[in-house]
């Protein structure tokens, strides 16, 4: 009895260690890195014409706390090029809104996104494009 409870105290020790070792080691999670460093890798593809124009205006508007090509800062943004914002889960309206309006802080612990007065919805339309397409190259659809 003493012998089968040991066992089974080891195989449950040894379950919850390896659920604990692939929660802090899958992929889908933003990566350790020190403050204002990329929070994941991405891969830039070839980019659409209109894309490239939304990379600009990125690069002008959004770069600061969302990071070059979209791969958050640590500490200061969330990455875009992530699932959370895969178009199912965050549709190109929810960009829209956060440029315009701000964002609540509910996914990440970076805070509230405040308003971007500086992008029309013109401006956006190409910024979304440019970050679907780093999404799509990156295995998020």
């Amino acid at each position: 009895m003493h012998r089968g409870f040991l066992g089974l105290t080891a195989a449950l020790s040894l379950t919850v260690l390896i659920v604990l070792l692939w929660g802090v080691t899958r992929k889908d999670t933003p990566s350790q890195s020190a403050a204002g460093q990329p929070l994941v890798q991405v891969i830039v593809p070839d980019l659409s014409v209109q894309a490239r124009r939304g990379e600009r205006l990125f690069d002008e508007n959004c770069v600061a706390c969302h990071g070059g090509n979209a791969a958050g800062r640590d500490g200061i943004g969330p990455p875009l090029v992530h699932k959370i914002y895969e178009p199912g889960h965050h549709a190109d309206g929810a960009f829209y809104l956060a440029a315009k309006q701000g964002v609540r802080a509910h996914h990440w612990p970076f805070g509230n996104m405040p308003p971007v007065a500086t992008v029309s919805m013109n401006d956006m339309e190409s910024i979304i494009l440019y970050v679907r397409e780093l999404q799509r190259a990156n295995g998020i659809f």
